[in-house]
């Protein structure tokens, strides 16, 4: 009879270093006190079969070392303790963590010109600098996790022009805050190209931005295009300007759910035109709050032109938009054709102005107007039915099919399509997610993980209020807690520990756990191999996990009910040769879905009527009971 006893990581480590003749080789895969060799042997424990270890799940472990897991282990039980460390913390157990910035003083004169340069605060920067001049940012921030830069009384009372190029782009969690920026200026231009573009959760802030300056231009070009699931802020942007213009080109298109709100936006101006063209274009819901916008201004112009246009679904708020406003001109054209209904709300729009110009052309679904100046107004091609909508869009495509680019090729796709020889596209399975590795479990036990711990977790994280790591906490945990839906099983998992323990609960111990191979075929077409369907091609029970953007490696994992999980090999379709294997599944259930949910969209029918497949992508994953 053999006994075996278990004795806890950190009780292991102190037995292990009470020991002088014990030599250990510190750290790499093969040290059984590590998080990775701890969790090696509890994969052992727990799964009752004898095959293949999954890697790509074990190697996400914790990168901390034996004499560093044995010092976080104790550090975490003093939470005060562990914050003065975060970043050496989070540095060694590979986390995503945001920088602490102090103000900066720096006097500068002349031009300046910065290049690939990062994490800055510009307080009292550049505040009254005589003459003409410019000052330029390139490659600023790029790609880097939660770049985080604050601009405060940034060229306050100076002429002079500002640049701003590839400012952020290809970031994760991006904050960056625009605090009394230009303001009081005689003439002096800002532009923004290529402004957080492609970013991941980006958090911008532009505030008191070019108030009661004369004369300024303000331009944002391809402005946090192809950005997911970002928020901007205008407030007192232009406010008691004279002559200023600002023009948003490139905004905001092809993202996944923006919010964008601008308050007090030209209020009071004098004159000014602005220009929003080709603004929320293909955005995946997106949501736009207008407040206070030109409100009382002296002859302001308004043009909306391409305005969440071909997109799915999204939320517009005008509110006392060009009221008390002296003459002034707002068009929309090509505004809010969504592919399934939008909300559009004016409310005292144009009211108690002096001769207002409204113009309304190609506009959209499902608005509501309160308060509205209606002798003043002109309603031009207006469609109330979706259908219609989508009948225009396709008479100004030449009668073919508009494809919303938001819904990626081959992203969502029919069963019948996995059969050897089928040529199809495929989306980007690419990771966009920041790089990070699980918290060993002995240590992520010992973190609050609550709504209710927010206060907590932000000192823990050094998150400051209504920042982005505070944002990127709040909607994780959001998530977590939120009630399954019907028929769903769920369980957010900060810990390798903790994802084998929910899998085996829902599925029993014979389990494997797969994922697609690699990420060639992203973005193109692939063909079709040899396809498996796994036990047996049946319905069956299955656990997914998809990662959740959190400071260490969170993912989201629930059990939907009546799917077919399915391997593939995916060929180059001119050769004919392997180049990825790709895992699969099938929603046979789709009934509980929204008639907006993407998938329709993409294939078109409706809830309940189709099946609906997609790939795993790359670091998600999908567990089965082995065949």
């Amino acid at each position: 009879m053999h006994i075996k006893i278990l004795f806890p990581p950190c009780i292991l480590l102190l037995l292990l270093f009470s020991l002088p003749s014990f030599n250990v080789v510190v750290g790499g895969d093969g040290n059984p006190f590590t998080p990775k060799g701890y969790l090696i042997r509890y994969w052992k424990k727990q799964i009752s079969n004898d095959l293949p270890k999954p890697w790509f799940l074990l190697n996400k472990a914790s990168p901390l070392n034996a004499a560093q897991y044995a010092t976080y282990t104790k550090l975490v039980a003093d939470q005060n303790a562990l914050t003065t460390q975060l970043h050496t913390f989070c540095s060694s157990a590979n986390l995503m963590c945001a920088p602490d910035l102090s103000p900066s003083l720096e006097k500068h004169s002349g031009d300046i010109h910065f290049a690939t340069y990062s994490d800055k605060n510009f307080t009292n920067y550049g505040t009254n600098e005589p003459g003409i001049g410019v000052n330029t940012f390139k490659n600023y921030s790029e790609g880097e996790n939660i770049p985080v830069n604050s601009f405060r009384r940034y060229g306050r009372g100076s002429p002079r022009d500002n640049k701003f190029d590839n400012y952020a782009s290809d970031g994760n969690v991006i904050d960056q805050s625009f605090n009394s920026y230009s303001t009081s200026t005689a003439g002096g231009s800002g532009k923004f190209t290529n402004y957080a573009a492609n970013a991941n959760d980006p958090n911008l802030h532009f505030t008191s931005y070019s108030d009661q300056g004369t004369g300024g231009v303000q331009k944002f070009t391809i402005y946090s295009q192809e950005a997911n699931a970002g928020d901007q802020y205008f407030k007192s942007y232009g406010k008691n300007g004279n002559g200023a213009n600002g023009e948003f080109v490139s905004y905001g298109n092809d993202t996944n759910v923006i919010g964008s709100t601008f308050t007090n936006y030209g209020q009071t101006a004098n004159g000014g035109d602005q220009k929003f063209t080709s603004y929320g274009f293909n955005g995946n819901v997106p949501e736009n709050h207008f407040t206070n916008y030109g409100a009382g201004g002296n002859g302001p112009s308004e043009t909306f032109n391409s305005y969440r246009d071909q997109s799915n679904v999204g939320d517009d708020t005008f509110t006392t938009y060009v009221k008390d406003a002296n003459g002034g001109e707002a068009n929309f054209t090509n505004y809010g054709q969504s592919f399934n209904e939008g909300t559009d709300v004016f409310t005292t729009y144009g009211k108690g102005g002096n001769d207002p110009h409204i113009n309304f052309k190609t506009y959209g679904v499902n608005n509501t107007f309160k308060d509205y100046v209606k002798d003043t107004a002109t309603f031009s091609n207006y469609h109330n039915k979706t259908s219609q909508v989508l009948a225009s869009l396709m008479e100004a495509n030449g009668g073919k099919k508009v494809n919303n680019r938001w819904v990626e090729p081959g992203k969502f796709f029919r069963e019948k399509m996995l059969k050897s020889g089928t040529i199809m596209p495929m989306p980007d399975i690419k990771d966009k997610m920041p790089k990070r590795s699980f918290l060993p479990r002995v240590i992520a036990s010992k973190l609050p993980f609550s709504t209710s711990k927010i206060a907590e977790l932000k000192k823990i994280f050094h998150a400051g209020d209504e920042s982005q790591v505070e944002k990127m906490i709040g909607d994780a945990l959001s998530e977590c807690e939120r009630a399954p839906s019907a028929g769903e099983t769920k369980r957010c998992v900060n810990s390798a520990e903790d994802m084998i323990d929910f899998a085996t609960s829902v599925l029993g111990r014979n389990v494997v756990v797969r994922t697609t191979e690699n990420t060639k075929g992203s973005n193109g077409n692939i063909m079709i191999g040899s396809v498996k369907g796994i036990n047996g091609g049946k319905v069956t029970k299955s656990v997914s996990c998809h990662q959740t953007l959190y400071p260490y490696l969170l993912y989201y994992c629930h059990s939907v009910p009546k799917v077919r999980v399915y391997e593939a090999d995916i060929l180059d379709p001119n050769s004919k040769v392997k180049i990825n294997h790709g895992v699969a599944i099938c929603h046979v259930d789709t009934s509980s879905w929204g008639p907006s949910h993407g998938a329709f969209v993409a294939l078109g029918s409706g809830p309940g009527k189709i099946e609906v497949c997609h790939w795993i992508f790359e670091n998600d994953m999908t567990w089965a009971i082995a065949d």
